[in-house]
């Protein structure tokens, strides 16, 4: 049911989701694919991004860590719409050479039921989440590391309101990821940013197309 979640937005935002196995080769799957997903889940290994552990909160999984880190960098090299969920925000930031905040509890609401707002975000006008949410947007919280030093591709387009990078976005390619879970609140059938990427999909699925 947890991953069902990501697969339902898509395909109310009318595309096809497509689950990933994670044995195969990340380079044959991007060259196949119009858009990508990467959702929520463990901890990255701290190693990945020079630091040592200091938590085990959610243990990393390093096949896993392996497998869409090498997605990432063949997304980037393909141009294939991208969004981040939550680890797959973090993920995005490590992948680009960003770190992380190992454990920001207050923000780690695990506890609460994830189809409730907790928190107010605040967008950077000009940006694309501006244009998919507007200056603000409430949203739920479910994780306990967050950006720190940021990817120097990547530019932070949204806050809460105690510094939390909440939103990024890639300067020149479709890359864009959320630290929330829109893919569980109410509005998930009609969250733009999964309407984002299907459209992100859709053009490079276009472009792609050989004229007869």
């Amino acid at each position: 049911m947890y991953f069902s979640n990501y697969a339902q937005a898509v395909a109310a935002a009318g595309g096809l989701p497509v689950h990933l196995p994670i044995d195969l080769d990340p380079m044959l799957i991007s060259e196949r694919l119009d858009g990508i997903l990467l959702s929520g889940g463990t901890d990255i290994d701290p190693s990945r991004y020079g630091a040592e552990t200091e938590t085990d909160l959610f243990p990393p999984e390093p096949e896993r860590d392996e497998f869409e880190l090498s997605l990432l960098e063949n997304a980037i090299e393909q141009q294939v719409p991208l969004l981040g969920i939550c680890r797959g925000q973090q993920l995005v930031n490590v992948g680009t050479g960003g770190t992380l905040h190992q454990d920001v509890q207050a923000h780690s609401k695990v506890e609460v039921w994830q189809k409730n707002e907790r928190h107010q975000v605040n967008i950077t006008p000009g940006s694309t989440l501006h244009e998919l949410y507007g200056t603000t947007v409430w949203v739920n919280s479910l994780h306990h590391q967050a950006v720190n030093t940021v990817g120097p591709p990547l530019k932070i387009t949204a806050w809460s309101n105690d510094g939390i990078a909440e939103g990024l976005e890639h300067e020149t390619l479709p890359i864009l990821s959320v630290q929330w879970h829109p893919e569980m609140l109410p509005t998930r059938d009609t969250d733009p940013v999964f309407s984002w990427l299907v459209d992100q999909a859709h053009q490079k699925s276009t472009s792609n197309r050989i004229p007869n």
